[in-house]
């Protein structure tokens, strides 16, 4: 049966009374405290599983390895009835064991057998010497000592053992883990439905890329980019289109999204053309956040019929800044995975700068030669400056002034999941 949790709360964006500006670590555990899944729950075959969001922990059914077993090429033997000497010769049991070929006899003490790289060990041996350190005519095999008994042998159960934990819940599965999951037994695996997020662009005065721009229009540059983020933050990005600043036409795009979750750029603050915020503010379950942020500061968040809707700043690199800060852990929770904080690298600065106390910057960066150096201008409406960067330089709350070497937090993008 699939099974989705409850909606989220009307108020659950609610801001305390008395907020005005709100500090970047508090609207971030506002967040964290009040979102869960939105999600159902379904098994897929662990073929399929690929960055799909585990509902609940996986358990080993068997232990890798199941059997202990050899991990090279050579000769296998019982060392404790070989004795201790500096050379050894021992006489050869028929057959051998190979990887799905397991050798039904016992080795008597004092014989070896032939064995091949993960052939399960033959009762009577506990011990392989290396082919290359051995010498053979078929009915013999020689080696030098001293043997140290286990060796080039794996343990069952030395990597998993039957029962064990192996995946928790909310990990989104990667390669790898599909692997470990194989290895020990498991076809299908519990996994929350893909998160699909809705992106959707407003105003007059966007018009798609390729088409007619009159005097005062700009390209749509912010939904082909929050799509790109969305399927980097391993969600189904659904393509809600552009709507003019009409609030019935953006009324029924947002009724006809079958999506859990929707983010919008623009339309998001209190103008006459705000539409996003207007409808928005008739459901009763709208928030204006003002962040200590820069780029950034407004970030309207509500709920359109149960379903959480983040309204973005419409300029390009705010909207970018603020999808990685606040909407990619947000969806993160929304989808099952948990909170995320994004791994940060003190590195000495490339650069000078003098920043005023009470918000926090975002600056963007890249990595060159150990150092980090800036974009050449903070101007938020330089968009060539995303493309540039490889990182966020994050700079805290408080004031600073930051020279040439110092120690600055930087975010490679790979730590948000693109």
């Amino acid at each position: 049966m699939s099974l989705k949790p409850p909606p989220l709360n009307n108020d659950c964006f609610a801001l305390p009374p008395g907020v005005d500006w709100t500090p970047v670590d508090e609207a971030l555990d506002m967040l964290r405290d009040r979102l869960h899944p939105v999600v159902a729950r379904e098994d897929v075959p662990v073929m399929s599983a690929a960055g799909r969001v585990l509902a609940a922990p996986l358990v080993a059914r068997r232990a890798n390895p199941p059997l202990p077993n050899t991990a090279v090429d050579g000769y296998g033997f019982a060392a404790a009835t070989i004795g201790d000497a500096a050379e050894f010769t021992l006489p050869l049991v028929e057959g051998r064991a190979a990887a799905g070929l397991a050798y039904t006899g016992a080795v008597p003490p004092g014989h070896a057998i032939r064995v091949l790289t993960g052939a399960a060990l033959p009762e009577g041996v506990d011990t392989v010497v290396l082919d290359e350190d051995c010498a053979t005519d078929g009915a013999a095999v020689a080696f030098r000592g001293p043997v140290k008994p286990g060796s080039n042998t794996r343990r069952a159960g030395e990597d998993v053992g039957e029962g064990d934990e192996i995946l928790p819940q909310g990990r989104m599965l990667t390669p790898a883990d599909l692997a470990l999951a194989a290895a020990t037994g498991l076809a299908n695996l519990p996994v929350y439905t893909p998160l699909r997020v809705g992106v959707l662009s407003t105003g007059d005065e966007v018009v798609p890329a390729g088409e007619a721009a009159a005097a005062g229009q700009i390209y749509d540059a912010n939904r082909p980019m929050l799509l790109s983020l969305i399927a980097g933050f391993g969600h189904a990005p659904v393509d809600l289109g552009h709507v003019p600043d009409d609030r019935e036409a953006l009324r029924a795009r947002l009724d006809g999204a079958e999506v859990d979750a929707i983010l919008t750029s623009g339309g998001a603050s209190a103008g006459d053309e705000d539409h996003v915020s207007a409808l928005l503010r008739e459901t009763g379950a709208l928030t204006a956040w003002r962040i200590a942020l820069k780029p950034g500061r407004p970030l309207a968040l509500g709920l359109w019929q149960g379903k959480p809707v983040f309204g973005l700043p419409g300029n390009p690199v705010a909207a970018f800044v603020c999808s990685l800060v606040f909407a990619r852990p947000a969806l993160r929770l929304l989808a099952g995975a948990g909170w995320d904080d994004p791994a940060g690298y003190m590195v000495p600065a490339a650069f000078s700068k003098k920043k005023k106390p009470g918000r926090r910057e975002y600056l963007r960066a890249r990595l060159r030669d150990g150092r980090v150096e800036v974009f050449k201008s903070e101007g938020s409406g330089r968009i060539s400056g995303l493309s540039w960067a490889e990182g966020l330089v994050e700079l805290p709350d408080a004031a600073a002034e930051i020279a040439p070497g110092d120690p600055v937090r930087y975010i490679p993008f790979g730590s948000f999941g693109l």
